[in-house]
């Protein structure tokens, strides 16, 4: 079983509303010393929308790290002392307009271990009711509406390719088949 390390010091680098940049300074098992860099958030919450005839919600977005278009769920950061619920129910209704009559947590999850601690909350929602989307001044949000089935194809030919809604998807698959989504 690999040892723990004891951390010795925490620095924030660099501080924002969505996250820390943070350093830390640990003991390693053999005695020696070492640094570690990594991004701290108050967590996320991810929605996988479905409309009452079945299709799947998703969004698309531009991502400036990668300089392409994305196929995403609706998900957003969780604010300091927010509750992980309230904010999905947020996101859902900020990204998308749409409103939902149910949601289910279906998963946890920490989608990259090694740099950063993002605890996401993986929520599948049942959507009624649309309205006009709120988006941030920061935020393009194009709607695309999905067959299950057209998803599972989407992924198979890597038009998703975001870690969080492919990790979101298969945790939440167990959910859906049992409830007949799938």
């Amino acid at each position: 079983m690999p040892k723990r390390l004891k951390k010795l010091s925490e620095e924030i680098l660099h501080k924002n509303p969505w996250y820390e940049y943070k350093h830390d300074r640990y003991t390693l098992p053999n005695g020696g010393e070492g640094d570690y860099f990594y991004i701290e958030t108050n967590g996320t919450s991810i929605v996988i929308p479905f409309l009452e005839d079945g299709r799947v919600l998703l969004t698309v977005q531009y991502r400036y790290l990668h300089d392409k278009q994305s196929i995403e769920f609706p998900a957003g950061g969780i604010k300091e002392g927010q509750d992980p619920l309230v904010a999905a129910k947020a996101e859902l209704y900020e990204e998308t307009g749409w409103v939902a009559k149910d949601f289910v947590k279906v998963a946890t999850l920490e989608p990259s271990t090694g740099c950063i601690k993002d605890k996401t909350h993986v929520y599948v929602a049942h959507v009624v009711e649309e309205h006009e989307q709120h988006l941030d001044e920061t935020e393009d949000i194009e709607l695309v509406y999905r067959k299950v089935s057209e998803v599972e194809d989407m992924i198979r030919r890597n038009d998703i390719w975001d870690g969080m809604s492919l990790a979101a998807w298969a945790l939440a698959r167990h959910h859906m088949y049992n409830n007949r989504l799938m």
